[in-house]
């Protein structure tokens, strides 16, 4: 069980803007400098390392706007508007499918959006069946899909089970009518437990929910009441976000009244009352925004080392190379981050002209491997032991991050590390809560000039706040 205190001083002082890092380097950071010879020679390493893979497909409708969203999704009623899309996303996976060597087996695939069951059953059975002719699926692979509970019948789980998934991602955000009306997303309580009754029926594996905290109209009463609702449904994971209002780059936010919004103190004790809530209820807090049940895969990874994060969040399986298909998507292939055009009408011409679809990327040089390790390693486990890393990459870890371990010190002196020795490094209960504090002070490219400033400056954040 990972351990947490709540020191309210700490998150205050520490509360800066700064990555999620779901990767690192992180997204802004990839290049247009990046193209189909990078990626194949990058193929070929991960063939050469015969890794099992990880599939990502994007499916970025959605019947209505949710005014919050800051995903690549396109809000249409039209659902014809998909079907040229997924004959682009076939094409695509048959085009990148030719590189890959056809032994290597799929140990996770994740549909994401956008809001992925948007799209008619016989487009879901065409669509994993075209994954399947391409790839071999593994029998104990984790098969997981994200769904919006108000847009979803019981119907619709069961023809998911039938065509190979075994983890349901529920969009819940909040059970309160007049949260729900602020942000435009509708899901009574009765219509989430009418799917969760179906889906442990079909015997899937893993029901997770997400929540977001922040809203307008949110309080403190009335997460409360929707964390009991949801304790009652009783998923196998929750996810609970901090909403970060960012209208300049997500412009459907700006339909939101912000003087609605929870203030900074409202929002520290929402978040307060959300963790003592559900680690009061049997849920261990596995990190940042995750919790899980004991008898849940991401704690037993947490447990046994082998927990990872990638561009999904926490996942149980390390040492995949992600494959990311349709618009907007990010691969993770070797030492190589990968993204497609944002857009369908340029991702469309691209594969229309036979060509993959590429908009930036990035190779990461032996110091990005090694600060990716480190900060993966923090955000998992919450320890560092210095020698193991450093026979690992052949370093001397004491010598290679003698500035870090420096600007470590005050962290430590101030609680956030419980332990700052020759040899570990141990970040604290109260520590854990804000573990991207720690994760950025191994961020070499937050020490550049540019991305200093971005982070102090509050007129265009490129991150959220860390709590």
């Amino acid at each position: 069980m990972t351990d947490i205190s709540w020191d309210e001083s700490l998150i205050k002082r520490h509360d800066l803007a700064g990555p999620r890092y779901t990767s690192y380097p992180t997204a802004p950071h990839f290049n247009d400098n990046f193209g189909t010879a990078e990626l194949e020679a990058a193929i070929a390493r991960s063939n050469q390392a015969a890794r099992p893979l990880s599939l990502y497909m994007h499916i970025p409708f959605c019947d209505t706007i949710c005014y919050y969203c800051g995903c690549n999704k396109i809000v249409t009623a039209n659902k014809k508007r998909a079907e040229p899309y997924l004959e682009k996303l076939h094409q695509e996976m048959s085009l990148l499918a030719r590189w890959i060597d056809s032994d290597r087996k799929v140990k996770q695939l994740h549909w994401g959006g956008g809001t992925p069951t948007y799209i008619s059953h016989d487009q879901m059975r065409s669509l994993m069946d075209h994954s399947k002719s391409l790839f071999q699926f593994s029998d104990d692979g984790e098969y997981s899909i994200e769904l919006h509970p108000g847009t979803t019948d019981s119907d619709t789980i069961s023809l998911l089970r039938e065509i190979g998934f075994n983890r349901l991602s529920m969009g819940v955000q909040d059970f309160d009518p007049t949260v729900q009306t602020a942000v435009n997303r509708f899901n009574s309580v009765q219509e989430v437990k009418e799917l969760v009754d179906r889906a442990r029926t079909e015997q899937f594996d893993s029901i997770s929910m997400d929540l977001i905290y922040g809203l307008p109209f949110q309080n403190c009463q009335t997460l409360a009441e929707t964390l009991d609702k949801v304790i009652q449904l009783g998923p196998d994971r929750l996810s609970l976000f901090n909403y970060a209002h960012l209208p300049h780059l997500f412009k459907t936010q700006k339909q939101m009244d912000a003087s609605a919004l929870p203030a900074a103190e409202e929002k520290l004790a929402m978040l307060h009352l959300a963790i003592d809530t559900l680690c009061s209820n049997g849920y261990q807090y596995i990190g940042m925004d995750h919790f899980a049940k004991p008898d849940d895969e991401l704690c037993k990874a947490q447990h046994d080392g082998s927990l990872q994060r990638n561009f999904q969040g926490y996942a149980t399986y390390g040492g995949c190379d992600m494959f990311a298909f349709g618009v907007s998507s990010i691969s993770a292939i070797d030492n190589i981050f990968v993204q497609n055009l944002k857009d369908i009408p340029r991702y469309s011409k691209a594969l229309e002209h036979g060509e993959l679809p590429i908009a930036k990327g990035l190779e990461l040089s032996k110091d990005d491997l090694l600060r990716q390790h480190v900060i993966n390693r923090l955000i998992c486990q919450f320890e560092l032991n210095f020698d193991a890393i450093g026979d690992e990459f052949d370093i001397d870890f004491r010598a290679y991050f003698a500035l870090e371990l420096n600007e470590l010190k005050p962290l430590y002196s101030d609680g956030l590390l419980s332990r700052l020795d020759d040899n570990q490094l141990e970040v604290s209960p109260a520590g854990r809560l804000i573990i991207r504090r720690v994760c950025m002070v191994f961020d070499a490219y937050l020490k550049r000039p540019q991305d200093a400033q971005l982070i102090a400056s509050s007129q265009q954040p490129r991150y959220s706040k860390i709590i």
